[in-house]
């Protein structure tokens, strides 16, 4: 559309008259219909004209803009209003965002650093930073829900810096009572599995032996070359050491790695009870084979590791990772709930580490071995936050597969 040369009036009637079969002129970009509206409206001087020149000049609009009168008013009001007739510049409306960048960055950081635990989990670790070691960098994210931090983990901030059993075979050994443990709230009671770390060429890797007790999840992992008796053995000496509590009952399904005359003298001498697995009830051993997959296949992987590689790992299991595990990371507390028809189910309202569990058994004291005592586990609690725990974990297991890792390579 130009309009550089005002046209008068009178030709605007004969215009009009003349293109009453037309409906409409098809106009360009709005920018430009707006920009020359405006003209027409400031050469013809509208709001100096009688009532018949403006209506004129309104259907003279219409027609070569194609607008309807609606629309053709409205910009007229906002050229008598004062304003030039301009596109206005349109922004939806949109909700502020709560969490900042830095906010997503430290999120992020502490699922590196926990092998990205479940939202309650986290949420937990996020509470125990602010409140429990008094970080203000986590004062924000502590009142986050479980909902909105998976939304968080769901953005591209947070993508950007962000980046999955071997079973054993039954035998019919009479050894250990076929039969569910009842701890009745005491702790002592522990679920034990193992699990292997791949074949090579028909080479078997090493095995991590897990322990987890029933009542407060205090879990303890160990390393063997072999899950013979011989090999064993120590190894369960030194994980039933770093219990802090009495041990009572040794529960573990049908391998005949636990169910063994040599495991059993063991267990009879420290005056522990064993109980093994029934048959159809899958979930006598459940506990520690859900931390088997959520937590040593978490951390270590499915690939194989050589059998060479056990007494490192059992180092690095003693000294960093089973502190982690029970001063550090949270794990949900259940609680069951029986329906009105009588059927049982688990539900998780709570999440807390295994010392925060263990801090709520009535007479903890009496509960505990000798020669440890709640302040000293209180000060190896508080010793690291949970972040520094985590990254300090991550930081020697790092170094251990750098280790093997270049061994092989060289």
């Amino acid at each position: 559309m130009q309009a550089r040369q005002k046209v008068g009036l009178e030709q605007i009637r004969v215009f009009l008259e003349a293109s009453e079969e037309v409906v409409h002129f098809e106009g360009q970009k709005r920018e430009e219909v707006y920009e020359w509206v405006n003209t027409i409206l400031r050469q013809h001087d509208y709001e100096r004209l009688h009532r018949a020149s403006k209506g004129l000049l309104r259907r003279y609009l219409m027609k070569m803009t194609g607008y309807s009168r609606a629309q053709v008013m409205r910009l007229i009001r906002q050229y008598s209003s004062g304003s030039e007739v301009r596109v206005k510049s349109y922004r939806r409306n949109r909700f502020g965002s709560r969490y900042t960048r830095a906010d997503i960055e430290l999120l992020a950081q502490v699922d590196a650093a926990h092998e990205t635990l479940s939202g309650p989990a986290t949420q937990k670790l996020l509470q125990r930073a602010a409140y429990d070691f008094e970080d203000p960098a986590y004062q924000h994210l502590a009142g986050i829900s479980v909902a909105h931090l998976y939304r968080l983990r769901a953005s591209r901030s947070y993508r950007e810096r962000r980046v999955p059993i071997q079973s054993t075979r039954p035998t019919a050994v009479p050894i250990g009572e076929r039969r569910r443990p009842d701890p009745q709230g005491r702790p002592g009671y522990l679920r034990v599995d193992t699990v292997h770390q791949g074949d090579l060429e028909g080479v078997k890797g090493l095995y991590h032996i897990n322990a987890v007790d029933e009542v407060t999840q205090w879990q303890i992992v160990g390393a063997t070359a072999q899950i013979s008796e011989a090999w064993l053995l120590p190894v369960l000496q030194a994980m039933l050491e770093q219990f802090p509590f009495h041990i009572r009952g040794f529960h573990s399904d049908n391998g005949s790695e636990f169910i063994n005359h040599t495991v059993a003298e063991l267990l009879n001498k420290l005056l522990i009870e064993q109980t093994k697995s029934r048959p159809r009830h899958s979930n006598d051993n459940g506990l520690v084979e859900s931390k088997n997959g959520a937590v040593i296949r978490k951390h270590i992987g499915y690939g194989h590791i050589a059998s060479a590689h056990a007494q490192a790992f059992q180092d690095f299991y003693r000294e960093h990772f089973n502190p982690y595990l029970n001063f550090h990371r949270p794990c949900g507390v259940p609680q069951v709930v029986v329906s009105k028809s009588g059927k049982s189910k688990r539900r998780y309202p709570w999440y807390a580490t295994p010392w925060e569990i263990v801090r709520q058994i009535p007479d903890l004291a009496q509960s505990l071995r000798p020669g440890v005592t709640v302040a000293q586990l209180n000060e190896q609690a508080q010793a690291r936050s949970d972040l520094q725990a985590a990254q300090h974990m991550q930081a020697a297991k790092q170094k251990l597969f750098a280790s093997f890792q270049h061994r092989k390579s060289a």
